[in-house]
């Protein structure tokens, strides 16, 4: 019995050891996560031939890291699972680096296909494999790959010489019937437009894309699609198809009166190569012997709207069965004289769907649907009722006091979609190349009394992947934050534009940098500011002026707007803020020519180191309150910044004479400011609150006086009863500087007003997106001036960057970007009991949270693996602050460093920590 008892025993010891030794290799488990390919997961037909791969290492084990890494790129999954790389084996590399690591193996060629996978040696040596291979193939480098022709539809006479603000013609549908005769082993598609496109083939549309190939100077570069269409195609009879619509090609574009910006008619490029199972190939291509028909669009506009006649629809078109002799032969037309280039970025999609909070019906058979959220996209429309039914959807962001839609902002932008039934039972409408900026919608001629269900919204912009998150005890600020992200989606499509609804749209620049640093933690943004930039070198002039807007529109006073103050230097902040978010040095490489020029443009204009002349527009600090920032004091602190930055981007690339020369002249331009715009006592000229927060964020004023510069800016918010006079480019820089300069409560107080002007007023008015001025709609004046008032501008949404970087305290170490040191620094106050915010960085997750309970805070840190942080613990004194319950000081991996005012300094190794402190 004894022994029985004893073997049980022995028998649980070794089976709970066993369990133990399984969970601390669960605990110290290094995973190799994310791997992508030029800031794409598994990208097909890209042009970048010398590309950059990049993982993310994932351990709940404290400071484990990587210690050596091995890629292999091989040209089969075959080699690649036997570890051949024979297009590229690094061999094993004693680095840290995960992420901007370039390809260096066999010059690639078009259509190459490359798989890859990463090992990596953690911190005890051990090997760890990828466990999921990736890939990325090469697009058509040469334009001797391409054997398509540019086709479209012969254009009525009416439509070659369109009036203003009158509809364009149908969107032209494109077919073309093909018969395979061997099995097919892969094949590809390469397609772009002239337009907007979607494509089908064999009855089904291919991709999730719905604007592409999207927005760039037509006349400069245009980007084209690759899908594997390997799946879709059948041995035997295939078909594929196309619509094209407007898009900002030949459709309105910003506030022109006239179709037409680029081309007035719509064209498309395709190419489809079959490669069979015995190992030769085929290609289908668009050429004269394809078939086009108008359909059942009636005419489609970016900001007019789609009118959708489903009586016209042509079932099967798409299918190879389908009979099209009614159908006309297509016109080859003219290539244009301009660069076909792969799409770098994430596609336009349909990223949410949204289903009304409530329906009203102010007057007889005018319903008002409310999606509770102001979106850009449109709404999918569920109706039953008679053929020849007109069913007109109008869209709006706000309404009048009685009830109806107010569109009087939307100026000459229509922003209506109409849908004609064909009677045929239950029927749904989605428009295919229009969006709107919207949160009702107005449906007249509705069958019935429609139910909420008919109207679903659907919310539609560039599908960069969510990046961070936050939330704090205050409904108020996590409002805020819900606004300024929404206002991100409705603007991040496929360019930043100001904003969506009116007849503006434009890619403008000032927002774009003014927001940017915000944007970095709603979403991760690389791959979509990569394209943009492109958009920001083709629109500059000869001279070096960067556009106001990019991408930049041919009309002849449009092409005047460009090198404003704040807005011009979008094409040195936004370059700089890739580089020190992602370590992305290859950004400023492939712009420094651009950047350098646009700097000699400033200097020629400016021999005297003060921005004064005037080389195009100056906005000013746009859309201020009663305060006006002299606007030559503002420009020349932007230009003193462009400096600033063009040395440390300088010296990122290893370019250090041109650090100095930049270095040289940032100080140059900052002691002609002191002298021109800096008064003894501290005081900056003008006196408003900008042009103190630009003279302390930019490093303009002496050391000795900063300090009290910070008085007088506190003192001239306290004259204005403790409210912001900001516009456009001081109010992102408002509650960092205050922080920074010792003010932290000052901040808080600005943040969390409720009384005009204020985040928190347009709130309390029912916002559910950042609004364009502070005044958009107050309960004295009504609506603000209908000329210029979005109500979906994220520019004022730039305090997004304090709330993580501040609030929750999640930042960029100074010296060292990409966030492979990370600074960790909170900010608990304005009576907030606790907040998190969660960032998933190019180094992975980081975590920072805190919560004030009955005087004791609390910290929850996490640090991805392969980094550290330095981490500042409100504290009187280090040996107060405990971590996991044993003082920091002696906590593993933890390591003090010093204290610092009212901190206790840590550096920590990766992992996830608990700080604890009793406060007075």
């Amino acid at each position: 019995m004894k022994q029985w008892i004893v073997a049980v025993f022995l028998a649980v010891c070794v089976f709970m050891s066993a369990c133990s030794q399984a969970n601390q290799e669960k605990i110290s488990e290094l995973k190799i996560t994310n791997l992508r390919c030029e800031y794409l997961k598994n990208p097909l037909g890209i042009d970048a031939v010398k590309p950059r791969l990049s993982w993310i290492l994932e351990s709940l084990d404290r400071g484990q890291k990587q210690t050596a890494y091995r890629i292999i790129v091989s040209s089969s999954e075959e080699n690649l699972e036997k570890d051949i790389g024979d297009l590229w084996d690094s061999g094993k590399v004693e680095s840290d680096r995960t992420n901007q690591i370039v390809y260096d193996g066999k010059e690639l060629h078009s259509r190459k296909k490359c798989y890859w996978k990463v090992f990596v040696w953690d911190k005890g040596g051990v090997r760890r494999e990828s466990q999921r291979p990736a890939f990325w193939s090469m697009g058509l480098l040469s334009e001797e790959d391409w054997e398509a022709s540019w086709i479209g539809m012969e254009l009525a006479p009416q439509f070659l010489k369109p009036e203003k603000l009158a509809p364009g013609p149908p969107p032209p549908w494109f077919r073309k019937t093909f018969t395979l005769g061997k099995p097919v082993k892969k094949a590809l598609v390469y397609v772009t437009a002239r337009g907007i496109f979607r494509l089908h083939l064999n009855g089904r549309q291919i991709g999730k894309d719905v604007f592409a190939p999207e927005w760039t100077d037509y006349n400069t570069r245009i980007q084209y699609c690759t899908y594997d269409v390997t799946e879709n195609l059948n041995q035997g009879k295939n078909s594929v198809g196309a619509v094209v619509g407007d898009g900002w090609y030949s459709g309105y574009l910003g506030w022109r009166k006239f179709r037409g910006n680029y081309g007035l008619q719509n064209s498309l490029f395709l190419q489809l190569e079959v490669e069979y199972e015995d190992g030769t190939s085929e290609v289908v291509a668009t050429d004269k012997t394809w078939r086009c028909s108008d359909g059942p669009i009636i005419s489609s506009d970016l900001l007019m709207g789609e009118h959708y006649d489903a009586r016209k629809e042509m079932p099967g078109w798409d299918a190879p069965e389908f009979d099209d002799r009614d159908w006309k032969s297509v016109t080859v037309v003219a290539k244009p004289q301009t660069k076909l280039v792969a799409q770098p970025s994430e596609t336009v999609q349909v990223k949410q769907c949204i289903e009304p909070v409530e329906m009203t019906e102010p007057k007889k058979g005018l319903y008002v649907f409310d999606l509770g959220q102001n979106i850009a996209g449109w709404v999918r429309l569920n109706v039953k009722g008679k053929a020849g039914t007109k069913v007109t959807l109008r869209h709006a962001e706000r309404l009048n006091p009685d009830g109806t839609i107010y569109t009087t902002n939307l100026r000459d932008a229509k922003a209506m979609d109409s849908y004609i039934l064909k009677g045929t039972g239950e029927e749904i409408f989605e428009p295919r190349f229009t969006f709107h900026g919207f949160q009702y919608v107005e449906v007249t001629g509705f069958p019935g009394i429609p139910d909420k269900d008919a109207i679903t919204g659907c919310a539609v912009y560039s599908a960069a992947p969510p990046a961070g998150s936050f939330e704090c005890s205050n409904p108020m600020v996590n409002q805020l934050y819900e606004n300024l992200t929404w206002s991100q989606r409705g603007n991040y499509l496929s360019v930043p534009t100001d904003c969506p609804q009116r007849d503006e749209r434009l890619g403008w620049m000032g927002d774009a940098q003014i927001f940017i640093r915000t944007g970095t933690f709603n979403m991760d943004v690389a791959a979509f500011f990569t394209k943009w930039m492109r958009d920001v070198a083709d629109a500059q002039s000869d001279e070096g002026a960067f556009p106001d807007f990019a991408p930049r529109l041919s009309d002849k006073v449009l092409m005047r707007f460009e090198s404003a103050p704040a807005w011009g230097d979008a094409g040195i902040i936004v370059p700089w803020t890739v580089y020190r978010v992602y370590g992305d040095t290859r950004i400023i490489t492939e712009h420094w020519e651009s950047m350098d020029k646009w700097m000699d443009f400033l200097q020629e204009a400016n021999p005297d180191l003060l921005r004064r002349k005037k080389t195009g527009n100056n906005y000013g600090d746009w859309l201020s309150i009663k305060a006006d920032t002299p606007k030559d004091l503002l420009a020349t602190a932007y230009w003193a910044y462009d400096a600033q930055l063009m040395s440390e981007m300088a010296e990122a690339i290893g370019n250090s004479s041109e650090a100095f020369y930049y270095g040289k002249l940032f100080q140059n331009i900052r002691e002609a400011f002191q002298r021109e715009y800096v008064l003894p006592d501290g005081r900056i000229k003008g006196e408003t609150q900008t042009g103190y927060l630009l003279a302390l964020a930019m490093d303009l004023i002496p050391e000795d006086l900063r300090p009290r510069s910070a008085e007088h800016l506190v003192e001239n918010i306290k004259q204005r009863e403790w409210h912001l006079s900001t516009g456009f480019v001081g109010a992102g820089y408002l509650l960092p500087v205050l922080t920074q300069m010792g003010y932290p409560d000052v901040a808080y107080r600005l943040l969390l007003n409720e009384t005009f002007p204020s985040w928190g007023y347009s709130i309390k008015q029912g916002a559910t997106t950042i609004w364009e001025r502070w005044d958009g709609w107050t309960e004295e004046k009504g609506f603000q001036d209908p000329g210029m008032n979005s109500f979906n501008h994220y520019a004022f949404g730039s305090v997004g960057e304090w709330l993580f970087r501040f609030i929750a305290g999640i930042d960029l170490d100074p010296e060292i970007p990409g966030y492979k040191r990370i600074i960790i620094r909170p900010h608990p106050g304005g009576g907030l009991e606790y907040a998190k915010a969660e960032y998933n960085s190019i180094h992975g997750k980081i975590v920072s949270g805190w919560k004030l309970e009955n005087d004791q805070l609390a910290m929850d840190v996490t640090v991805p693996a392969n980094t550290t942080a330095v981490i500042y613990v409100p504290a009187e004194d280090a040996s107060q602050v405990t971590e996991s319950g044993n003082p920091a000081t002696d906590s593993e991996g933890v390591r003090f460093l010093r204290m610092e005012k009212d901190r206790a300094v840590f550096e920590v190794a990766s992992g996830t920590y608990v700080f604890r402190n009793r406060l007075k």
